[in-house]
């Protein structure tokens, strides 16, 4: 991977840029400490789709399921209605 200093990739963007689709994706440095990479549009978009789960993945998932906290039928006491008259 190839390093460029902030103030070199942008006083040569397009030489930057070049550089990035052909040689693979370039490292920007900033007062000497890793800032940033340029990735091309499709390496982007693949690993912005590995990183979210569709609706589909997530309620399959077992990270989707979780035990519901239901309060067993018919044990519940109920009032006496006072009956006036």
């Amino acid at each position: 991977m190839h390093t460029w200093p902030v103030q070199d990739a942008k006083a040569r963007f397009s030489e930057f840029l070049d550089a990035g689709l052909s040689e693979g994706p370039p490292m920007v440095t900033k007062l000497g400490t890793e800032a940033a990479v340029l990735v091309p549009v499709g390496e982007w978009k693949r690993l912005q789709s590995a990183t979210r789960l569709s609706l589909k993945q997530l309620l399959l998932s077992n990270d989707a399921r979780a035990e519901l906290a239901i309060p067993p039928r018919g044990h519940v006491k109920r009032r006496a209605i006072a009956r006036i008259g």
